[in-house]
């Protein structure tokens, strides 16, 4: 069984590495040194076991197939130009910082959302309280009145018996579709391919997947390129870089079409997922023999429209659910006090 790392960890001793490498370590004993000192036993034992493989006159890369879970197509590529080249040392500190910035990026998306969600869960959470305990209480005093409730008062009093009864079974419910959903997302492609296109169509979200997506493309490709990786091989290498089920297949259409002979621009513009600001510089670089160059350009611009993306939707998320959830307790208030407030202005 292979030992569980995470990206982070991964991220760790490919910079590591690199560091040793530059510091003139032969590559085993960097390897088996990273194997002694690192933290985490799981990525411990991957180094070892890379320490062991290349002792044995394996080759680096070759040696990295052997983890393909801690290890991905693009990574292996990229060492095995580094080793041809004689300049591992770099090609490992250009991983590190292409794994560094994608958890960047990551981190930031995390960052953006949590606030909204927690305030969102906050807000639920507070009106399911006040319909479950606090409404009760006041339909015991209105049925003391003897007269018509206002209809505002009737409907959140039926919200509320019917929370009391199917609530817990609603929840249960959900969770169960929830775990279901998140497994068949996690173990069938086309339940992931279909998830990744609902997300690409979404109004608000669409744009900022796609753009995301687009800028891992860009960077990864450009990265390959500029370490020398002939255009469809280094396509070969992208197989699963933007995380988009949508995206990784027109990856799979855009090497399809260069293989047969097609020119990449217009491969490119027949995948259709790709916006028009990467697509049309790239036809241009096509022409001018400079598409590593322009790749890694485009790569930039995406990722800084994410950012002003990312920045403008949690400065807009923020002030968006404190006002829902203020007009949600602000509802419900108005609601069982308007009784009251009928039955004083007819004393």
């Amino acid at each position: 069984m292979m030992p569980a790392t995470t990206a982070r960890e991964v991220t760790a001793f490919t910079r590591q590495a690199a560091s040793l490498l530059s510091a003139g370590l032969p590559l085993v004993q960097a390897l088996e040194l990273l194997g002694r000192t690192s933290r985490r036993g799981a990525i411990s034992r991957v180094a070892k076991g890379l320490a062991r493989r290349v002792s044995r006159g394996e080759r680096f890369a070759v040696a990295l197939a052997g983890y393909p879970a801690q290890f991905d197509p693009l990574y292996r590529e990229l060492a095995a130009i580094g080793e041809a080249c004689g300049t591992l040392a770099q090609m490992l500190s250009r991983l590190a910082e292409h794994r560094e910035r994608a958890a960047a990026q990551r981190a930031q998306v995390r960052a953006a959302l949590a606030y909204p969600c927690a305030v969102l869960l906050l807000a639920i959470g507070v009106t399911a309280a006040l319909l479950v305990f606090v409404v009760p209480t006041f339909e015991q005093v209105f049925d003391t009145f003897g007269a018509a409730l206002p209809a505002p008062t009737r409907a959140v009093m039926a919200l509320s018996d019917s929370m009391r009864r199917w609530g817990p079974l609603c929840v249960a419910l959900c969770g169960a579709s929830g775990l279901a959903v998140a497994r068949l997302v996690r173990h069938l492609p086309r339940a992931r391919a279909a998830r990744d296109r609902l997300l690409l169509a979404a109004p608000a979200a669409g744009p900022l997947v796609r753009a995301l997506a687009a800028a891992r493309w860009s960077r990864a490709l450009g990265t390959l390129l500029t370490a020398g990786t002939p255009l469809a091989d280094a396509l070969q290498a992208l197989a699963h870089v933007t995380g988009n089920a949508v995206f990784d297949a027109a990856n799979r259409e855009i090497e399809a079409r260069l293989r047969r002979g097609e020119r990449f621009a217009q491969a490119l513009r027949a995948a259709g997922c790709f916006p028009s600001t990467l697509v049309e510089p790239l036809a241009v670089a096509e022409e001018a023999s400079a598409l590593d160059a322009m790749l890694l350009d485009c790569a930039s611009l995406a990722e800084r429209e994410v950012d002003e993306k990312l920045a403008l939707a949690s400065a807009c998320a923020e002030p968006l659910v404190v006002i829902v959830l203020g007009l949600a307790v602000g509802a419900l208030v108005v609601a069982l006090y308007l009784p009251v407030i009928e039955l004083g202005n007819v004393v």
